[in-house]
């Protein structure tokens, strides 16, 4: 009898031991929600970086469509297509006026993953900060478009009340003022523009690539929604 207890008791042990091991072994689900990976050229993605799907939005922050993009599309974005681990979504700033430029500096501002997080912040309150862009006085434009670099993106900054939005995300002024005094990142932006224009032929914003391919015509979550479903299923 003692040794029948004695083998039970190690079978049972084994049991534990494997389950142990097993338990080990599998590995948490990711949440791809929460990584955020930068390319080569600088542009911030969100979700698993090997996807096989990914999707480019070309967007700007003074363009009242794409603000408009965001606040339809990216919630669902993030659960169909990023949570899954299948698609992958890329943010390209398309710079159109001074305006847009500053924004985009203070966006990319700090470490990799806070960018979608400021994205949002901009394009969900665009309409409530955007108003002096429709009608600068004379001494508003002399500022935003005169002077040292620096000085003009604080400028901006300061008249749109970007700095008050910058703090609500845990920036300190000193922070803020350096991401504005970023000429290098400026032009880089700039470059990634004109290249998106002349390589691929991005003419406004929204728009939008899959797996590089642009789609033509396509600038709105309406328009989208069905092509991304497509190739989503396909993969």
């Amino acid at each position: 009898m003692r040794t029948r207890i004695l083998g039970l008791t190690l079978a049972l042990a084994a049991g534990f031991g494997a389950g142990a091991a097993l338990a080990q072994t599998k590995a948490p689900a990711r949440n791809w929600n929460t990584t955020v990976t930068v390319t080569p050229q600088g542009h911030h993605v969100l979700g698993n970086p090997n996807a096989k799907l990914r999707l480019t939005q070309f967007v700007s922050y003074t363009c009242p469509h794409c603000a408009n993009f965001e606040k339809q599309a990216d919630a669902q974005l993030r659960l169909t297509v990023v949570a899954t681990g299948k698609g992958a979504v890329e943010v390209r700033n398309f710079v159109r006026d001074p305006v847009d430029l500053t924004v985009a500096l203070l966006t990319n501002c700090g470490p990799a993953d806070k960018f979608f997080l400021n994205h949002a912040a901009f394009m969900r309150s665009q309409d409530k900060w955007i108003a002096p862009l429709a009608s600068p006085s004379p001494a508003q434009r002399a500022r935003w478009t005169a002077g040292a670099f620096a000085q003009r993106t604080r400028a901006i900054a300061t008249d749109f009340k970007f700095y008050p939005i910058m703090a609500s995300r845990g920036y300190t002024r000193p922070q803020i003022d350096k991401c504005l005094a970023d000429e290098a990142l400026a032009k880089r932006l700039a470059v990634s523009t004109q290249d998106a224009q002349e390589n691929l032929f991005v003419s406004g914003t929204p728009s939008f690539a899959i797996d590089g391919e642009l789609l033509a015509g396509t600038h709105s979550w309406s328009a989208l929604r069905p092509q991304l479903a497509a190739r989503m299923q396909a993969n």
